[in-house]
């Protein structure tokens, strides 16, 4: 089966053309069209200018993945199209493309949550790098892949915990009550001037961090030990499995208050280092709770935040040491980003789980498919 999916939810433009056979998934052609650069001068993503972005790109995205697969239309089995949630300006887009696209071409079109497609990175496999002029290929790792699983989705406006008895089958056993971690580093980053994203920004100051302490700093610096900078983990030991990260944002606005601006700079990567880890240690603790009380057999990561290093490194650390017989996957890191192939993933087993008349249904589904900001995932 050859998909065709579109990704528009918030600022990157993405569209994958991919091929799947039962457990074989080769990747035709894929490309991401980022606005980073246009948003990092607002501090923040626009929806309205992200919008714009989209319908100015998305078009040229489609052909040039079109040209590089060597796929005509009349070759394709499925379109598929994030539905939410996200920006309703930039799901409008992509929404509109792939409905008309479908009508055009009449083609069945499937809509995808986009934290269903997060989700689903991790069951695209790693592969070696294809040789020139060659699609790449992958192997979907759902046969691999051992129920029931907890996955940890950490994204700039998500952050929860899914259990998943079976593909497509979702219980959220715990969720964030104010701020999503993601928009706690994008905050955080805006509030130190490291500008946006916040996570990869936080990150590469954090390691700039080195051998730093109260003795290697001048005497004026005793204020601002390391005893100072000790964030809160809010609700780390709470019994339930939900999470708040407002407090640990507004923490560190205090504490950049008090800081001199002309000491400011040279204790960034302090602050970045320690307010990054609080995130990490709660998400840690909360994840490995939940997978031991629920006996699960594997433990995913998800969402853009998933990219991070030191998440990545450390939960697996905990995993292993902590609760060794569950597996641990995360996807690749090109893949933790929006993209469209996660799109295609989803898709692939959504079709799948379908019945004949459902996937008969898809062929007039342009008619009606929409938008929804605030999807939930079910």
């Amino acid at each position: 089966m050859i998909i065709l999916a579109i990704e528009t939810s918030c600022d990157e433009t993405a569209v994958a053309i991919t091929k799947s056979e039962k457990e074989n998934f080769t990747i035709l052609s894929e490309t991401v069209s980022s606005q980073i650069k246009l948003h990092a001068a607002w501090g923040g993503v626009v929806p309205n200018l992200a919008a714009r972005e989209h319908l100015k790109n998305i078009i040229p995205v489609i052909e040039y993945c079109l040209k590089k697969s060597a796929i005509k239309p009349e070759q394709i089995d499925l379109i598929a199209t994030t539905k939410g949630p996200g920006l309703i300006p930039a799901l409008l887009i992509g929404n509109s493309v792939a409905k008309t696209l479908a009508w055009l071409w009449k083609k069945p079109l499937l809509g995808v949550n986009h934290i269903e497609g997060h989700i689903y990175a991790n069951f695209v496999g790693v592969s070696s790098q294809p040789k020139a002029g060659r699609p790449r290929a992958e192997k979907f790792r759902g046969d691999k892949i051992k129920f029931p699983l907890m996955c940890l989705v950490v994204s700039g406006g998500h952050t929860q915990l899914a259990l998943m008895k079976n593909h497509l089958q979702y219980k959220i056993v715990g969720q964030t009550l104010d701020d999503a971690a993601g928009e706690a580093f994008d905050k955080v980053a805006r509030m130190l001037g490291l500008g946006y994203p916040g996570g990869p920004a936080i990150a590469a100051c954090a390691a700039k961090r080195g051998a730093w302490s109260v003795e290697r700093g001048a005497k004026n610096d005793t204020r601002y030990a390391l005893r100072d900078m000790r964030f809160p983990r809010p609700m780390i030991n709470s019994k339930d499995f939900n999470f708040s990260f407002s407090g640990l944002k507004t923490a560190v606005l205090y504490l950049v208050k008090k800081i001199p601006a002309s000491r400011l700079s040279a204790l960034k990567p302090q602050i970045c280092h320690e307010f990054q880890q609080a995130i990490v240690d709660i998400l840690l603790a909360k994840t490995v709770t939940a997978a031991k009380k629920y006996r699960v057999k594997t433990i995913m990561l998800a969402g853009g935040v998933s990219a991070n290093k030191e998440l990545r490194e450390q939960l697996g650390e905990a995993i292993k040491f902590e609760f060794s017989s569950a597996e641990y996957r995360m996807p690749q890191a090109e893949y933790s980003i929006d993209n469209a192939v996660m799109i295609a993933a989803a898709a692939h087993y959504r079709w799948k789980k379908m019945t004949p008349q459902q996937k008969k249904l898809l062929s007039s589904s342009w008619k009606k498919i929409g938008t929804d900001a605030n999807l939930k995932l079910i």
